[in-house]
């Protein structure tokens, strides 16, 4: 009769230790046979390059000098043991070349992939006390140089990277349309609610980019100001011709001051929230279908139509809730001066919202961030790393008619007469 157990068999390793694991071994063996190929083949040409170097003798002067002291990188796979070639350079000591590997620089002790692992662990809301668990389930228990404490040197990095992205040349840059939004985030040890503001545009060739991430107060007129004016300065003096926000006054008060040309749009799902707010949760349902029927209209004419109609079915009862729409409603409907393609990201403050979702859920996860300094920094390096996944706006192509000036009616162009 056959004995059935659980019980798993260990398979020795290349550093002496014993795995349950032999797939992840051969994986790891392969991996280094791999590399050091590579090095070797890197070694080869470097030397083959300087075969013309010979001395009085004919002797070559840059040749192989054994290797030196094996190193262990950590790898996605886990820790992989190298030895590194060395070069031997017997010219004199100032025409020598110190060889150094594209492929295993001297100081490197982890994979790049491996480097990034623990700046999203953070940024994805594991905790610091948590590091140690995590780390250990992803990269197994014997990988060394991987600890909570990398968290705090990397914060100190973050804050430089900002500070310079946040001062860096605009001048080369111009955005068509632009989208602001202040999010709030809740600070540990600070009795006020971090606000920030988010200002993302629309580049010429329909790339959506993040342009100022800055600490504000309450969305107030002097903070929108204080952002617009500073990236005016660093260069981006064409007014664009859009802009879709929320109904903060801030904003809406300080971009005429600084691009006086921009058009306004407010943003739809905001106006729907507020306006539901004002109406009784038996009627949300029917009120948003109403709402939706006015921003998805084909044209502007059938929007208006939409907008009465509203207007008359809820004014009676409901005069707060028509009044928060009725008070936008030429804002609201901007965006059918502009190309069709372009409404679905014009209507609305969604590039910035959705990239957001992120952030609040590593805010959630940690109850807030400990200071105003590292809600920044951390909203920084989530907003840039969202951004590599943006994608360009539909209809990209006619973004050159827009900035030519020509006429959109209805999302189409004004025939010539």
């Amino acid at each position: 009769m056959t004995q059935v157990t659980n019980d798993s068999l260990l398979f020795p390793s290349s550093d002496g230790q014993f795995t349950a694991d032999p797939l992840t071994e051969v994986i790891r063996q392969g991996a280094r046979r791999l590399l050091m190929q590579a090095v070797e083949a890197e070694v080869a040409v470097w030397i083959n390059e300087r075969a013309h170097l010979i001395d009085k003798q004919g002797h070559r002067q840059v040749v192989r000098n054994g290797y030196a002291e094996p190193r262990t990188i950590v790898t996605g796979v886990g820790p992989v043991e190298v030895t590194m070639p060395r070069v031997h350079d017997r010219r004199p000591q100032g025409e020598r070349e110190p060889f150094t590997s594209k492929i295993l620089p001297p100081y490197l002790r982890k994979a790049k992939s491996v480097e990034e692992l623990i700046p999203w662990l953070y940024l994805k809301g594991i905790s610091t006390g948590d590091f140690n668990e995590a780390l250990a389930a992803l990269r197994g228990p014997n990988c060394p140089g991987l600890s909570a404490s990398t968290v705090t040197r990397l914060k100190a990095i973050w804050e430089a990277e900002y500070k310079q992205w946040n001062e860096r040349d605009l001048n080369d840059k111009r955005y068509v349309y632009v989208w602001a939004d202040g999010v709030h985030f809740n600070v540990r040890l600070e009795e006020d609610r971090t606000c920030i503001l988010v200002l993302m545009g629309a580049t010429e060739d329909g790339r959506k980019e993040l342009i100022g991430i800055a600490d504000g107060y309450r969305e107030s007129e002097q903070s929108w100001k204080s952002l617009l004016l500073d990236v005016k300065q660093r260069g981006l003096t064409v007014d664009p011709h859009l802009a879709t926000g929320d109904g903060a006054l801030g904003f809406w008060k300080a971009l005429p001051q600084v691009y006086p040309k921009t058009r306004p749009q407010r943003c739809w799902v905001h106006k729907t929230v507020n306006v539901l707010d004002k109406l009784p949760k038996r009627l949300h349902g029917e009120a948003k279908d109403r709402l939706h029927q006015i921003w998805m209209a084909p044209t502007r004419e059938d929007a208006e139509v939409a907008f009465d109609h509203f207007v008359a079915t809820y004014e009676a009862k409901y005069p707060k809730a028509v009044a928060c729409l009725s008070k936008d409603r030429k804002q609201l409907l901007t965006f059918y001066d502009f190309p069709a393609a372009h409404w679905i990201h014009l209507r609305t403050t969604n590039p910035i919202e959705s990239m957001f979702a992120t952030v609040r859920l590593r805010t959630a996860k940690t109850k807030g961030c400990g200071s105003r300094v590292a809600t920044l920094t951390m909203v920084f390096k989530l907003a840039m790393s969202a951004q590599q996944r943006f994608r360009k706006l539909n209809g990209h192509e006619l973004i050159g008619d827009v900035i030519a000036g020509i006429q959109f009616i209805n999302g189409e162009k004004k025939r010539a007469a």
